[in-house]
């Protein structure tokens, strides 16, 4: 018998299981610049943690006016962020070992992200989480991006769980309302400090005001070994 039962975990990837935001930033950032759009801050940037890369381009093209169509704005971001994101992203240490012990437990487990198939691929063969994270799905195989939940549906679907048995870890408001709209129980960890009181996570079923710093993986381990004997 599985230690969790019929549990099975979902990992959002960028802000989550990785510190990519940077490298999202980089990208960004140079990609605007390239167009005309120089000084795209960090603060700016935050607006679009945890949405995906297609949906975002597409808000850029609306506000800063560019001729550029979508899918060549995602090209050139996605060219930019996969050269960074090879030998610059950092795995979370405390994320790194929950993944760890939720395989040597036999749970099964998915990522689901708002990144391009290329850019999961990359980073979960750079960081080695691939040895751990073998069902991926991008937000390009699904209809529908996050706060949509497809790409969790979608996981459970491959992983062939039970939505209600699935466990989503997110960092981003849209991700935590793609949870709960997928029916999922959800632990909350945001990126973001000051979106940790965003009404998307207060449906969570575990909340991490403190981010990361909050996290580890005793605590997450503890909260799903508890669920599971609630279930």
């Amino acid at each position: 018998m599985r230690a969790l039962g019929s549990l099975s975990v979902v990992f959002d990837l960028d802000g989550t299981l990785v510190d990519s935001e940077p490298n999202y930033y980089e990208a960004g950032r140079r990609t605007l610049d390239a167009y005309g759009v120089p000084d795209f801050s960090w603060a700016e940037h935050e607006r679009y943690v945890g949405i995906s890369t297609r949906e975002t381009v597409a808000d850029w093209r609306r506000r800063f006016g560019l001729s550029a169509s979508v899918d060549e704005l995602v090209a050139v971001k996605n060219r930019h962020y996969l050269e960074l994101a090879r030998t610059r992203t950092t795995v979370f240490p405390e994320m790194r070992a929950f993944v760890e012990r939720l395989a040597d437990e036999g749970v099964p487990t998915a990522v689901a992200s708002g990144s391009s198939a290329e850019a999961i691929g990359a980073i979960l063969a750079g960081t080695g989480l691939d040895a751990y994270l073998r069902t991926v799905v991008s937000a390009d195989e699904v209809a529908h991006g996050k706060p949509a939940p497809d790409v969790f549906l979608e996981a459970a679907r491959r992983l062939g769980a039970d939505p209600a048995d699935c466990v989503v870890v997110e960092d981003a408001a849209p991700g935590a309302a793609a949870a709960h709209a997928a029916g999922m129980r959800c632990i909350a960890v945001p990126y973001v400090a000051a979106q940790a009181d965003a009404p998307e996570f207060a449906t969570a079923d575990l909340l991490l005001g403190g981010g990361q710093a909050e996290f580890t993986a005793h605590v997450a381990w503890e909260w799903l070994a508890e669920a599971a004997r609630r279930a």
